[in-house]
């Protein structure tokens, strides 16, 4: 393991995926192939990678289980040939003849699968304006949290809507997380509101560095997404941000900053086991007395 005040290097790719694979991958690898001429080490793609697709018949016709998957042979020869750790934040693994699992794998500069996470957090929301989301009608929910070991330190992987979920981040941490990932495919209209505050909520709570990679922009199946990639520090301060177009976004990791943080706030150790207590209302309780 790498020393507690090891630097290394992240690049951030935010994508604006369409209905059809091929030329998602492709343009997944020429943003891989920027970040890794810039010095990164570390190189995670947003959720939605392979494909961005609503409609169940097309998901299921566009997707297939990990054997023999192009998209995941493309990447795995990536990360060995540019000698990387990469992270492909979700694309959609078919489970089963009707199942689906939106799945995220980290890949060693080996080209071996690391870690593999199942996106526990289903989006199943009515919006404002007539937007509907039911990601539970397409894909299996995951069950299990997953830490992975990295050079500089724990790894926790999430996605996009598991953001909204304070106690999935803050047991990552407690498990030894330094940075957690949130590569994300939020709506415009969310991103505008919460995207930003919950990002920096996440990595204050923690004490962690929060990479979240996105998807941005108008996408073929019609929706908005918002974009905004962004690096953040376990203080909380904002270290790089994309905008709303495709872009690879970079930022030197200095792992002290880890302790610091947590130092200067120890919040991950002072959890205490509390009981909720319901009263009866104030009218009840003055009668009482």
């Amino acid at each position: 393991m790498t020393a507690a005040g090891a630097v290394f290097r992240v690049a951030l790719v935010q994508m604006r995926s369409g209905r059809k694979v091929a030329p998602n991958l492709a343009a997944a690898e020429a943003s891989i192939r920027q970040a890794a001429r810039a010095g990164s080490q570390l190189v995670i793609t947003p959720e939605n990678t392979a494909l961005m697709e609503l409609e169940r018949k097309r998901v299921l016709a566009n997707t297939q289980g990990e054997a023999g998957n192009p998209a995941l042979e493309l990447f795995a020869g990536l990360s060995k040939e540019l000698g990387l750790w990469l992270h492909i934040g979700a694309t959609p693994i078919k489970l089963a003849t009707d199942k689906i699992a939106n799945r995220s794998m980290l890949f060693t500069p080996e080209g071996s699968i690391a870690a593999r996470y199942d996106k526990i957090h289903m989006f199943d929301v009515d919006l404002p304006g007539g937007e509907s989301y039911r990601e539970s009608k397409n894909y299996n929910a995951g069950s299990q949290a997953v830490l992975a070991d990295l050079p500089w330190g724990p790894y926790g992987l999430t996605i996009c809507y598991d953001l909204r979920f304070p106690a999935l981040y803050r047991s990552l941490a407690k498990a030894g997380a330094k940075f957690i990932a949130v590569p994300s495919a939020f709506t415009k209209q969310t991103g505008e509101a919460h995207w930003r505050v919950l990002l920096r909520a996440r990595a204050i709570e923690t004490g962690c560095f929060i990479f979240a990679p996105a998807q941005g922009g108008r996408h073929e199946i019609g929706r908005d997404t918002y974009g905004h990639s962004m690096i953040v520090s376990p203080w909380g301060e904002v270290i790089a941000e994309a905008g709303a177009a495709p872009a690879v976004i970079l930022a030197d990791i200095d792992t002290a900053q880890v302790a610091e943080a947590r130092a200067r706030v120890p919040s991950l150790q002072h959890d205490r086991v509390f009981e909720v207590v319901q009263t009866e209302g104030l009218e009840k309780d003055a009668a009482a007395k």
